[in-house]
């Protein structure tokens, strides 16, 4: 008897204090965490806390990342999602790379001109807002791709999520003020009340309860992934599909599958570099800017000097021209990937830069080839050495802001990643052509990059960002931060950032960015944009070093020394993001 109620207690506990941290406001973020077991960082405090428990629980990295991003599908509206798609890059404990790539697609009735007029005139707002802007989702594909890695039962890695939207958590002040900006729009698009707009004002503290995305969650803990892609929830989509002249079907979600690709693998100065390949455009881009950055030494020019950030400009400038001439799914298009990331193609990319005079985006073009910003990203590494980078989208902040009635989820908009029309920007400027063109069952393309750098053949670096086209050109600054400028983790995630993509002809910079630079710049001849924060990259390092043990016997052997990992987890000052560990 006594034994139960100790246990009775012991739960009571554990739930009231659980409780009462939900209806916190202050979530105690976590912003730099040094451990040598474990790490998981993420945009949100309960989803890091819900990967970092299952870790605890025995489960692995790929345990963690379910339970991260389906947590993340409940307290992270913006860009958490069960209605968008995303990329996973993995390094195991047994030496095997994993790229999965669960992007959304283009639907059936999905066609070419979809989004033009009866002049050819693009309506813009078609493919970026309400129902005929989403693709066929792939979170929870990918969520069960995952999970055949992972080590705990489904039901064990999804029930916090479930709690979080039946019984409600306390939004940030961050997260009141995006609900509050955000409000009108919900209502112009949705026909029904949805759980994001009240009569009056978010706060923080107040809690946002989602009953209907609570039934959708046990619809997938009990059937899987027939929970989502058929039977009530699937019928629901279309419902609201049809409602608002959306186009996805049944046939459409149920016939929805998940890519395993080949990792796009490089070496940088001694590290192997592990990112995505097409449809991300991001590893390529990647792979360009660290290529060139070696052969014109980078490193010898002073961080955030006016001539290193030329040089970094004038590389990103030549790899968006190439991306908007060049790349789309590779399912569909021929991509010269070879011929895009080679050092002879690229030594010839940079012939007419020159140093301290402003190149020009009407006159560079892309190279001859012979032959959204709200985005969310997870680093994780577990106590065995399984290294998880994943990044998920909804494209823009809310998506198409379309919330599926019945269901509680926001579906994507993700369609405005496609080229609507030659020539026509999207939402973040991107230009594309007939590579990107919509086409049914096409993956539109992508700017994600989850990335992971090996050292010696181990983790060394796992790194993300959201931030629409500014995702690679983050995703490089952080590496080359820690490379080739020798700086801590901390520093690589939070000193000022700062982007170019050939077109528009400008460098963007943060607020924070060193005033003399930006001056030098404009000398040169470049347009300086001040703008918000970009990106909120999420970065583990993992370092290691010789503990001496003296003359130990394990196994029959005698041990004088072992290895232990330092591993520092960042997570980005400029958000609610929050990294775990222990």
């Amino acid at each position: 008897m006594k034994t139960k109620l100790f246990y009775f207690l012991l739960v009571f506990a554990s739930n009231n204090s659980l409780y009462a941290q939900l209806n916190n406001t202050n979530f105690n973020n976590q912003k730099k965490i040094v451990v040598n077991k474990a790490a998981v960082v993420s945009a949100h405090a309960l989803a890091s806390d819900a990967g970092m428990e299952v870790i605890k629980q025995g489960g692995n990295a790929f345990d963690a990342a379910v339970a991260t991003q389906l947590v993340l599908a409940v307290v992270y509206p913006g860009a958490g999602n069960l209605g968008g798609g995303g990329f996973i890059v993995a390094h195991t404990k047994n030496g095997k790379s994993i790229a999965i790539d669960y992007r959304e697609t283009a639907p059936a009735k999905a066609f070419k001109d979809m989004y033009l007029d009866s002049v050819g005139n693009p309506i813009t707002r078609l493919s970026m807002q309400g129902h005929l802007a989403s693709g066929t989702p792939g979170s929870v594909a990918g969520i069960f791709e995952i999970f055949k890695y992972a080590k705990l039962p489904f039901k064990k890695l999804i029930k916090r999520a479930i709690m979080l939207a039946n019984e409600g958590f306390a939004i940030t002040q961050a997260q009141a003020n995006s609900l509050n900006g955000i409000k009108q729009t919900f209502l112009d698009v949705n026909k029904n009340p949805t759980a994001f707009t009240k009569n009056d004002n978010w706060k923080a503290g107040d809690l946002l309860i989602q009953k209907e995305l609570a039934n959708t969650l046990k619809r997938i803990r009990d059937f899987g992934l027939k929970g989502f892609y058929e039977g009530e929830t699937a019928q629901l989509i279309v419902a609201e599909m049809q409602s608002g002249k959306g186009i996805i079907s049944l046939e459409d979600l149920k016939n929805y599958k998940v890519k395993q690709k080949q990792v796009m693998q490089f070496d940088y100065k001694g590290n192997q570099i592990l990112t995505m390949p097409l449809p991300s455009s991001g590893g390529i881009i990647l792979q360009q800017l660290l290529k060139i950055s070696n052969q014109q030494h980078l490193d010898k020019k002073p961080f955030q000097s006016a001539a290193s950030v030329q040089l970094i400009v004038e590389a990103e400038r030549r790899a968006f021209a190439d991306r908007a001439a060049y790349l789309g799914d590779d399912a569909f298009v021929k991509v010269p990937v070879k011929r895009l990331v080679s050092n002879d193609y690229l030594k010839d990319r940079m012939k007419d830069y020159i140093p301290n005079i402003a190149g020009q985006s009407n006159i560079v073009q892309e190279g001859t080839i012979y032959e959204s910003e709200e985005t969310t990203h997870i680093s994780i590494i577990d106590n065995e050495g399984n290294a998880v980078a994943v990044t998920t989208t909804l494209n823009d902040s809310y998506g198409s802001k379309t919330v599926i009635t019945g269901a509680g989820f926001i579906m994507n908009n993700e369609m405005d990643d496609f080229s609507v029309k030659p020539g026509v920007p999207n939402m973040y400027g991107a230009i594309g052509n007939e590579k990107n063109a919509i086409a049914p069952g096409k993956t539109m393309l992508s700017s994600m990059t989850p990335t992971i750098v090996l050292k010696n053949n181990r983790p060394n670096i796992i790194v993300g960002t959201p931030g629409g086209t500014t995702i690679p050109t983050s995703v490089f600054q952080s590496i080359v931060n820690m490379i080739d400028y020798e700086m801590t983790a901390e520093d690589a995630v939070n000193k000022p950032k700062f982007h170019h993509q050939w077109l528009p002809d400008v460098i963007f910079v943060e607020k924070s960015f060193p005033k003399q630079t930006i001056m030098e710049l404009e000398k040169m001849g470049y347009k300086i944009e001040i703008r918000g924060a970009i990106g909120r990259t999420e970065l583990i390092k993992i370092d290691e070093k010789i503990i001496e043990l003296g003359p130990i016997k394990k196994n029959s052997k005698t041990q004088h020394a072992k290895l232990e990992k330092i591993i520092t987890a960042i997570a980005d000052n400029r958000g609610d993001d929050d990294a775990r560990g222990y």
